[in-house]
């Protein structure tokens, strides 16, 4: 039977309309309101400017702060009733702390006990170690290298509330050379063994850079060394060439991604940072071209100190194979003094820690060797808010406590500009708003 355009725009519009006529008949369902929430904290350290202000509301709708204005006093009719009061009088309250080098998917097992961890293993273990480094008071971090994507499945894992965690920027693998720092050097030649993040030459490393962030990356981390926890690889050695990290960079920029470059040597530092990295990682083994060429280029250094001191004191707790102990030796040597150095040049600075060579969760041991290689204590934070919000890109969201940025607060007792290692003690963490620790108890409605 042949249907008319007529005949056929009716039978679906008659119901269509009866459909339009019973929601009208219906009321609307009105928006559930934002919940506010207003933080009342005896002191708050201004990242920026390092002076601590007294008696200040945190004002909070949602997960973003709106602003921050004296706290009336005692009296709780200044505020809504129905809005949420966390007070916490004799705290001092920073932004929430930012780790731009962290392996959350791994731990410390290096040598031939990595063989034994499975990609969905890793995940799991990821989903531990973010609590963990959540509750520490670092509610960002940036993941530079995972086995495969097991970092981009707990990012995505954390985004959808599935498990609590800091905010994460992810790498997924790790791009090498054949046989360098992060390509799997310890199986022998009959298994083919291959770690999906290597490539050689330049339309490879293209063609690699592409792939990750079809798999989700939110930047690229490149080894552009050797390595100290890996196999038959020198530290000191540049692995991909000036040409090869251009053609990364290149790649990564264009399509909106950020690039950190693990490098200890000083060739594959000034490689690295003339090829236009967004920050070079660890550079223990730099020298002072090196050094010289980061600052010019204006490269931030990630130098991950801290994990020199925890070998030495755990070295029965690390663990580590005995051709890797050798490696570890070597740029404990000189790390520091290189870092000291670069401070000292006014290279840029950002907060990373490396954790997982450590346990996680002891993050901010981090600061108290920055201030004992040169930097005040309010250099050694503004590492891990300010420079670090900008090294990632965040700088709108996340590193101050000011209108518009996500509420990522942390509380400590004393004073942290006095002395730092009171940030290894943190006692408050919220999360865009929502408290994830609070040691301090006190009044909340």
């Amino acid at each position: 039977m042949k249907i008319g355009r007529r005949s056929c725009f009716t039978a679906i519009a008659v119901p269509a309309l009866a459909l339009v006529g019973l929601l009208h008949g219906q009321q609307a369902v009105p928006a559930q309101k934002t919940q506010m929430t207003i933080v009342r904290a005896g002191r708050l350290l201004d990242a920026k400017t390092g002076k601590t202000l007294t008696n200040q509301a945190i004002v909070i709708e949602g997960d973003k702060i709106v602003r921050v204005e004296a706290d009336p006093g005692a009296s709780t009719a200044h505020w809504p009733a129905d809005a949420r009061l966390i007070d916490l009088p004799n705290a001092t309250v920073l932004p929430g702390l930012i780790d731009a080098h962290t392996h959350l998917t791994m731990t410390g097992n290096f040598g031939y006990s990595m063989l034994g961890d499975s990609v969905p293993r890793q995940a799991l273990t990821g989903a531990r170690n973010a609590r963990v480094t959540l509750e520490a008071g670092f509610t960002t971090v940036r993941n530079v290298a995972a086995f495969n994507y097991a970092d981009v499945a707990l990012r995505d894992a954390i985004n959808a509330g599935d498990v609590p965690g800091p905010r994460m920027l992810v790498s997924g693998p790790p791009l090498s050379i054949t046989g360098g720092h992060c390509d799997d050097n310890l199986l022998p030649s009959e298994f083919q063994a291959t770690y999906p993040g290597v490539a050689d030459g330049v339309e490879a490393v293209q063609h690699k850079t592409r792939e990750i962030i079809k798999y989700g990356a939110d930047l690229i981390k490149i080894c552009a060394t050797g390595g100290v926890l890996s196999k038959g690889d020198d530290p000191n050695a540049a692995q991909y060439t000036l040409e090869e990290m251009k053609a990364i960079v290149a790649d990564a920029h264009r399509l909106g991604r950020k690039v950190a470059a693990h490098a200890h040597g000083a060739q594959g530092v000034i490689w690295a940072s003339e090829a236009g990295v967004d920050s070079v990682e660890h550079g223990h083994l730099m020298n002072d071209e090196a050094i010289a060429t980061l600052k010019k280029n204006g490269t931030y250094l990630v130098p991950t100190l801290y994990l020199i001191d925890w070998q030495r004191e755990h070295a029965a707790q690390a663990n580590l194979p005995d051709f890797l102990k050798h490696k570890m030796e070597l740029v404990s040597q000189t790390a520091k003094a290189n870092a000291k150095k670069a401070f000292a040049a006014g290279v840029k600075i950002g907060f990373g820690t490396d954790a997982a060579v450590y346990p996680h969760g002891l993050n901010a041991h981090e600061f108290a060797v920055y201030v004992s290689l040169g930097m005040t204590p309010l250099q050694a934070i503004q590492t891990s808010t300010i420079n670090d919000a900008d090294l990632l890109g965040w700088s709108d969201k996340v590193g101050t406590i000011e209108a518009g940025k996500f509420a990522d607060l942390i509380a400590v007792d004393g004073d942290p500009l006095a002395d730092v290692t009171t940030l290894e003690r943190v006692k408050f963490v919220m999360k865009g708003g929502e408290v994830v620790k609070n040691s301090y108890g006190g009044s909340q409605r």
